[in-house]
């Protein structure tokens, strides 16, 4: 291929002992490497805009062949980065951001894909390029990892979420911005703007393959400017979750003989952190993790922790497929509390013996029981939810005296809500509680939803409802908590219909006819049920 213009790097390389300087910020170190002897060319390659590079609500998803150029469109991925980072760079005034974290949920092509993003940051000179031990880490621990490092500029995470991985499947990238959140509409648009006119993109020829195994520390040359550190995926995230919860008290509980836990990490990103908290944190026993090693294909199933992907803990917290109880099953030889991870480990699924939690409901009890959480000392300064969700947040809110917001689908509003202070110097709605109908809850400790988060938050609340409970009595279970909250709040009842794989065409003639015939129409009687109202939200 002709190259629009080449630069060589030659440099030799050093092993540096553990005490070496490094000048690439607070990272553990345990060795440097380097490239030896090695001649390495930053290549500026003639590229042609790709049609359809418009991030959605968290990212640009598309079939994992698209990304891999198996479609007919070359650089694919080169193009998206190539534009990512002049949109950063643009937003940085002008400076290309010294450190970036590069970390995926470990589905098929993370690998390849990595090698490929480090190439280019490193051609367009981003000096310290941060990724995981084994590339894989969950999409709050970026965030984590992002909001602890005042140098960190920002991370590019692959991952499609909760859709499934593989070959056939789909890939996909999402860029948070350096107080950690998803990249807003105005970031993304950009973003879209630049892969529209796209004319070359950076890249090293000659660069030395990364070894995601390395130890925590080693640092590998790509130019000699710009070097990968392997980092530790845990740290940040687990200190953050240890300023959230009282790790200690958690601990005694989870001892407990009459408590018992089983989460599902749904093969994906999410379950080593399960484990590092919920084994080696708070002592559990490892028996309490199910599916909890990341696979590029997640175990061939689809990574979105509801009563349909997540059958199987579904059925082993003893609930029909519905998400009622199963009659033919004893609830005291169950579980006290399942919980369940999506592909990145930001979503949950969470459950009691016989009683499925509803998201809408699960955010509505942790705001009433915020007093369990010691990161709400004092109560939450807001809360919110996105608008498809139940009612149920608003009345905890108004009984509470807490501001409730409604949003649109997407973190990244949240998100805004959250960073009033600190981005807008608007009204500090910090402790923030929020969450969204499509399994997703969290809070201010980082700027994504938060799985492993939500099942820490149901632990204390057990543990804070189970406070006088005697040793060897049965504990105020999951169902108890949500029943009780039924009978002080009311029911609130909402519905989530998903359409996969819909043709655009079909789906846009369907929405606008929700649109004239509902939404800019008049609102007919319809039987039983009467439609009140119908909204298009934005």
């Amino acid at each position: 291929m002709r190259l629009a213009g080449a630069f060589t790097w030659a440099f030799a390389a050093s092993v540096l002992g553990a005490d070496a300087f490094v000048p690439f910020g607070k990272v553990p170190l345990a060795f440097t490497t380097s490239l030896s002897s090695t001649t390495v060319k930053i290549s500026e390659v003639p590229t042609t805009p790709i049609p359809g590079m418009k991030p959605g609500t968290s990212g640009l998803r598309k079939k994992v062949e698209v990304w891999q150029g198996k479609t007919g469109e070359k650089h694919y991925v080169e193009n998206f980065i190539q534009s990512l980072l002049d949109t950063a760079t643009a937003n940085n005034g002008g400076q290309v951001p010294e450190t970036i974290i590069v970390a995926g949920d470990g589905r098929y092509f993370n690998d390849e894909a990595i090698q490929i993003i480090c190439c280019v940051l490193a051609a367009n000179g981003v000096k310290d390029i941060r990724v995981p031990v084994a590339g894989i880490m969950s999409t709050p621990a970026v965030s984590a990892a992002i909001r602890a490092s005042p140098d960190v500029k920002g991370g590019i995470i692959l991952t499609a979420s909760h859709n499934p991985g593989g070959p056939g499947e789909d890939f996909g990238i999402k860029y948070n911005l350096e107080y950690g959140q998803p990249a807003g509409e105005d970031f993304t648009d950009e973003l879209y703007e630049r892969s529209t006119r796209i004319q070359t993109f950076k890249t090293l020829d000659g660069a030395v393959n990364i070894n995601l195994n390395a130890k925590v520390g080693t640092q590998i040359y790509l130019t000699s400017s710009s070097a990968v550190t392997i980092i530790d995926p845990f740290e940040d995230y687990v200190n953050v979750l240890k300023k959230c919860f009282d790790f200690p008290a958690m601990s005694v509980f989870c001892k407990r003989p009459e408590f018992s836990l089983l989460f599902d990490g749904m093969h994906g990103a999410g379950g080593p952190f399960a484990r590092r908290v919920l084994v080696e944190e708070l002592g559990l026993d490892e028996s309490c993790l199910f599916r909890c090693n990341p696979l590029p294909d997640f175990g061939k199933g689809h990574p979105d922790p509801n009563l349909t992907y997540a059958a199987e803990l579904v059925k082993k917290m003893g609930l029909l497929p519905d998400g009622s109880t199963d009659p033919n099953v004893d609830l005291e030889q169950l579980p006290t509390l399942g919980a369940a991870n999506d592909g990145d480990g930001d979503r949950n699924l969470v459950a009691g013996a016989g009683c499925f939690v509803t998201p809408s409901d699960s955010l509505a009890i942790i705001c009433d029981n915020w007093s369990a959480i010691p990161h709400f000392a004092g109560g939450p300064k807001g809360v919110a939810r996105s608008m498809p969700s139940s009612a149920a947040l608003d009345v905890v809110a108004e009984a509470l005296g807490i501001p409730c917001f409604s949003t649109p689908t997407g973190w990244k509003f949240f998100g805004n809500l959250m960073s009033s202070k600190e981005l807008f110097d608007k009204t500090d709605y910090t402790p923030f509680l929020c969450g969204e109908e499509s399994f997703g809850t969290g809070s201010d400790h980082i700027r994504e939803k938060d799985g492993l988060w939500a099942a820490l938050a149901w632990v204390s609340i057990l543990m804070a409802a189970n406070k006088d409970t005697p040793q060897g009595q049965p504990l105020v279970s999951v169902r108890d908590i949500v029943t009780r909250h039924w009978a002080k709040y009311g029911r609130h009842f909402y519905c989530r219909y998903d359409y996969e794989g819909v043709d655009s065409d079909d789906a846009n003639r369907v929405m606008d006819l929700i649109r004239s015939e509902f939404v800019a129409g008049e609102i007919a009687d319809n039987g039983d049920i009467q439609l009140v109202s119908a909204e298009e939200f934005s």
